[in-house]
């Protein structure tokens, strides 16, 4: 009882703080901002305090966002509800009404049950073998939203197999290495991640660099994705260990062929899944296909999601707190704030030609920092145009300025600055803080041996 009202009086304090922070940039308007930069700034930090806090719901940190934003004129409903209309916000709906048909038809029971001979050897083989299929799917499923959408429903039962039910530190062991596993070693792919995507199309628009599937993947994947890969296992054994409960000893009962509900729903989601793997040759947004496979899902003939079920399926809170994590990073830019972050940050961080390391490293950290107020996909939209000068001042070439992106846009610290983290922490029915513990023990090991060890890396390739 003490240490909990001594975590909520920090928390108090904390907020407490911040607030007396954003009302003094409102009034001081620091680092040349305008009166409504400064005072969105302001906004900003105090809801970005309620979200790492935790001190409020999220979604009702997101409300106070909102409701700040378009009281004070500060900016204009379609970008304060841009969340609402994003495509990521429909993929998560779909994704939990593909979870709860899943569910209710008992097919990820069943594929829990066949999983469990190969994972269920041990925890730490669970973890570790969540983390290698949700690193394969990152290589055939171009949505990190999409692949949280397939994994979590089939981890979950898993875990519940196990005997790793709701409330343990095992299941949310199980959660977070989905929301993870599913998520940042995809940042090492492609066309994998929203900003991987961003920052190359706009590399392409404004300075007619093309960046290659494989010179790409072997830049990064060695270390972003295999190592770090590795640690994040080791954070979440070390955070959230369990012992799987479940007898081991006897094997599961022979399982019924698939047939009837199971059957055409198996169907139905490899259709899906065949469409959101080939993406890039049809053009259909992932969230439009997810969109499709609920609407079949929902329709009452079938039985996948009777009305009850659906009512209970959809999280509004969530919803809430994602959309208000969408359009943040929108409102940042749209306002302009991003641009005067990272010039600010340019302006104080030592760079100079020949200081190869240091160079690095603060290009790293430029990305890492800005992603805290812009969110990740905002990242590439605020420093891509700032590409030539960083290059000038650090004496690489422009196409290794614009590869850092990566690892800056990849070293996250709060978890609400990836919104898949929240959609897959949501859909398994977890509270996305508790991914707090990995985020900031990753970012710190990032900072002190990855980003080091992935230096070593780009100078053996010759990169710089």
């Amino acid at each position: 009882m003490l240490k909990e009202a001594g975590m909520a009086r920090f928390k108090e304090i904390t907020v407490a703080l911040v607030l007396v922070l954003a009302v003094w940039c409102g009034v001081t308007m620091p680092l040349g901002m305008a009166g409504d930069q400064a005072a969105i700034f302001g906004i900003v930090l105090v809801t970005l305090s309620l979200w790492a806090t935790g001190l409020v719901p999220g979604y009702v940190a997101s409300m106070f966002f909102f409701t700040a934003l378009l009281l004070g004129g500060l900016s204009t409903p379609d970008v304060v509800f841009s969340g609402f209309t994003s495509s990521a916000m429909w993929l998560i709906i779909a994704g939990f009404i593909i979870g709860a048909a899943i569910t209710i038809s008992g097919l990820g029971a069943r594929i829990g049950g066949l999983t469990r001979r190969y994972l269920s050897r041990s925890y730490p083989v669970l973890i570790g073998g969540l983390m290698l299929v949700s690193m394969a799917l990152g290589f055939v499923m171009p949505s990190s939203v999409g692949r949280a959408a397939v994994m979590v429903p089939i981890g979950m039962a898993l875990a519940e197999v196990l005997g790793l039910t709701k409330g343990t530190t095992g299941r949310t062991g199980v959660a977070a290495v989905i929301a993870i596993g599913t998520n940042m070693p995809s940042f090492a792919i492609l066309p994998s991640n929203i900003p991987n995507v961003v920052m190359a199309g706009l590399a392409d628009q404004l300075f007619d660099v093309h960046f290659g599937y494989t010179e790409y993947l072997l830049l990064h994947y060695p270390v972003l994705g295999l190592f770090k890969s590795a640690v994040i296992v080791g954070l979440v054994l070390v955070f959230f260990p369990a012992r799987l409960t479940a007898p081991q000893d006897q094997p599961p009962a022979p399982e019924p062929p698939v047939g009837g509900k199971q059957g055409l729903l198996l169907v139905i989601l490899l259709v899906t899944l065949v469409f959101w793997s080939t993406d890039q040759i049809h053009g259909i947004n992932p969230a439009w296909i997810g969109a499709a496979t609920a609407l079949v899902l929902m329709v009452p003939q079938f039985g996948f999601v009777p009305q009850p079920a659906f009512k209970s399926a959809i999280d509004v809170g969530t919803l809430f707190f994602i959309a208000g994590a969408l359009a943040l990073g929108v409102v940042v830019n749209k306002s302009g704030l991003g641009d005067i972050i990272a010039r600010e940050a340019f302006a104080w961080l030592p760079m100079q030609p020949g200081a190869d390391f240091r160079n690095f490293m603060s290009l790293a950290l430029i990305g890492a920092g800005t992603s805290i107020f812009t969110t990740m996909p905002g990242v590439p939209a605020v420093l891509t145009p700032l590409a030539p000068d960083l290059a000038a001042a650090t004496g690489f070439s422009l196409e290794a300025v614009l590869m850092t992106q990566v690892i800056g846009f990849s070293t996250v610290l709060f978890p609400y600055q990836i919104g898949p983290f929240i959609v897959a922490m949501g859909l398994a029915g977890e509270a996305p803080r508790r991914l707090l513990k990995v985020t900031l023990s990753l970012f710190l090991l990032t900072v002190l041996f990855l980003i080091p060890l992935d230096f070593l890396w780009w100078k053996l390739l010759a990169v710089i």
